[in-house]
Order: structure tokens, then sequence, then C-alpha cells
């Protein structure tokens, strides 16, 4: 794909710069509680800033209703987004109130050489995620916001979409990768080619379904593949254990006991729980053997003879990759496990890869130094995609270009 390097190289003093950029952040209210994916966009914005572009940014928030006033709900405002990002830009970022009306023509026409103004909530504008033709003509009215312009794809997140400010805008107007994408996918190249072993991948989170394709995918190439987070249940339940109220796929049980059958050498499974007497962060808890969870009692994190397993696993790998925490890690009693976890592939020397989203985010909760890990995705779906092997659409877009 063509770099923005490329981009600034063929000159863009004074021209116009479609970028896209994943700014899905968590907020609580109006409060963003993780700018991470903002300042993972900050050097390709600021490269451009510098290069003397008027940069035009594209991004999303949450999943907007059709028929939400476009950038005004407080669910879906772009607002706490472009005050965070003026505050890292020691800037003022112009927010317009549509995604292509008169508002975001006008923040358009009045950015200058350097200047950072921000469209509304893309998917407020339901042709974003609509049919080929819809996606197709809002891709067309996003291109006329910046005529002689360029587009850039930087936001990781939604790489793995086909959606209009993702797909069908890179062949409305010259298009090149930013410096996020590129390094997210050369980091994930490195471990679907040849990673230096031992390779050990750690997934999380609450669903074997969600995993099932990423799970077939590697377990035939990783040494070691630990299980944590909810979906652990299932193939607890699938060795026979009582797992008392946690959350079991129950249509999947059969899967996990044909894996475990098949890679016994391969998957590690928690040998203890922290149980909870009911989804609070203020009820009873105890930690059990991962078979004896109390009836009607939840399990919520794994317990410290897991991590402290997993942890072994971890100290001689060479390659890791993780994604999806270990258990409730936003309910202090219950992140211990991810905690733990965290601070063991930090520990550990691997070139580290935490594959995006809640991973990323506990490990910032943690208060660990992103430096201490080789890389943190912006996109953990993405990566995911990507680890299955799948073609990923705006990926490949570039590749045409």
């Amino acid at each position: 794909m063509k770099t923005l390097d490329d981009l600034i190289s063929d000159g863009v003093q004074g021209r116009f710069v479609l970028l896209r950029v994943d700014f899905n952040v968590p907020l609580d209210g109006y409060q963003i509680t993780d700018d991470g994916r903002i300042r993972a966009a900050l050097p390709t914005i600021t490269k451009l800033v510098g290069a003397g572009a008027k940069v035009l940014l594209m991004a999303h928030l949450g999943r907007p209703k059709d028929g939400e006033p476009q950038g005004r709900d407080p669910r879906s405002t772009l607002s706490p987004v472009a005050g965070r990002l003026g505050q890292l830009l020691d800037d003022r970022v112009s927010l317009a109130q549509d995604v292509v009306g008169e508002s975001a023509h006008d923040v358009a026409e009045s950015l200058a050489v350097g200047g950072v103004g921000l469209l509304a909530n893309v998917r407020c504008d339901p042709r974003e995620t609509g049919t080929p033709a819809e996606r197709e003509a809002l891709a067309t009215e996003l291109a006329e916001l910046v005529p002689g312009g360029a587009f850039v794809s930087d936001g990781f997140g939604v790489v793995h979409r086909e959606q209009a400010s993702v797909y069908e805008i890179a062949r409305k107007l010259p298009a090149y990768g930013g410096d996020l994408v590129a390094r997210e996918t050369e980091v994930l190249r490195r471990l679907t080619g040849d990673p230096a072993r031992p390779y050990v991948v750690i997934l999380g989170g609450s669903k074997v379904s969600d995993k099932l394709a990423v799970l077939t995918n590697l377990l035939p190439k990783v040494d070691t593949l630990l299980v944590g987070g909810a979906m652990c249940f299932t193939f607890l339940a699938a060795q026979g254990h009582d797992v008392g109220g946690s959350k079991l796929e129950s249509d999947q049980i059969d899967t996990c006991r044909d894996l475990l059958s098949r890679y016994a050498d391969t998957l590690v499974l928690p040998t203890d729980v922290v149980a909870a007497s009911e989804f609070s962060a203020d009820a009873d808890t105890r930690t059990v053997p991962a078979g004896g969870i109390p009836a009607g009692w939840l399990g919520l994190d794994v317990g410290p003879e897991t991590v402290a397993a997993f942890g072994s696993h971890l100290a001689d790998a060479a390659t890791v990759f993780w994604n999806g925490p270990m258990g409730v890690f936003e309910m202090a009693p219950f992140a211990a496990g991810t905690t733990g976890v965290a601070e063991a592939v930090a520990a550990s020397g691997a070139f580290s890869v935490i594959g995006g989203g809640d991973s990323a985010s506990a490990i910032r909760a943690a208060g660990l130094a992103e430096d201490r890990f080789g890389h943190i995705s912006t996109g953990g779906g993405a990566s995911l995609e990507f680890l299955e092997g799948k073609e990923l659409p705006g990926i490949a877009v570039l590749e045409e270009a």
C-alpha cells in the first residue's frame, strides 16, 4: 500500500487530507475513561499538520440509532473527543454538527494550513453502514468535502469493516495507509509469519463462539494457548466440571470437548477461580477450585494459582499475543487475574502484542507502562480477524490503490 510518507513526499502543503481514525473511546457520561485510541492517532495527525495539510478527521463513537440528531445525542457526540484531541495537540479542533451537511462544509472550508477539524460521528449517517449503493453515495459526498484532497486510513479498529468511510472512500480519492495502520499490519504479519518460539497466546472474553474462528486457526500454530475470562467456563464444563451459575454457552460444549481432545498439550485452562454470590462489586467472594464453584455462584475471575501457572508459561515465551481480559476487571474484586497476567506478560521479555479493546484498557487501568509491551493494538476485532486468516477490506482496498 502507499504510505503516509509517500503522500507527504507527493506534497500536502495547503492540501486537504481526509483522515479516518478510530476514536471509539470508552466514556462515563461525557468523560473519556481511556484516551489510548486518540493518542495512538497523534503521530499521523501531527505529521500531516507539520507538513502543512488541512486535516479533516472522520470517526465514529458507539452505535447510534437511525434518526438520532447527527452529533448531538449524548451517547454518540464526538464533543469529548474533540476536546481531548485539542488538549493533546495544544490547538483547537473544530467539530462539525453533521457528517456531510452545511456544518461539515463550513468546518472544511474554514481549515487553515496545518488546521484540524472533525466531522460529526460518521455512523450518525445511516449510509455509513448501509447498502453498497448507500455507502457509495456517502463516500461521494465525503470526497466533495475535500476538493483536490487525499484519503488516509489510520483507524485500524475499523479496517475489518466494509463501510463508506473505510472502504468506498478509498476508491474516491488517492488513498494511503497511515502510520498506525502500517504498524498494526506489520506486527500482525509478524505473528502470522514465522514468530519466534515458544509462541504463547492468551484468550479471554465472554464467549467461546466469539473466539472460535481464531481458536481453530491458532491452535495448530502456537505452542501454548491459555484460556481465561468467562469463555473458560464452557471449556471447564466440557471437562465435566460443574460451573455453578457462571456464564456458559451450552451449544459450544461439544466443540470445546473436541478442541480439548485434539489439543490437550496446547490448551491450558484455569485451575482456580474467584467466585461471587452475584454479579456485583459488593458480592461475597471466595477463591475455589475451577470445578468447585458453589451452586448459584458465578466465576468472575481466574484465581492466584492460575495466574502463577499462566505466568510460568509466559516466562519462557518468545512471542505473546493476548486478547480478552481474564475476568470482570472493571470491578476491583475481580481485577487481580487480568492484572497478574498483564504483569507476567510485561516481565516475560517476549515480543508481546496486546490485541486491543478491553485488553489494552486493562493494561492502562493496571498502571503498567505501555513501553513494557511490544505493541498495543487499537483494534481487537480487526486483530482477531487478521489472525483468523480473513482478508480485511480496509487493508485490501489500500493495497489495490
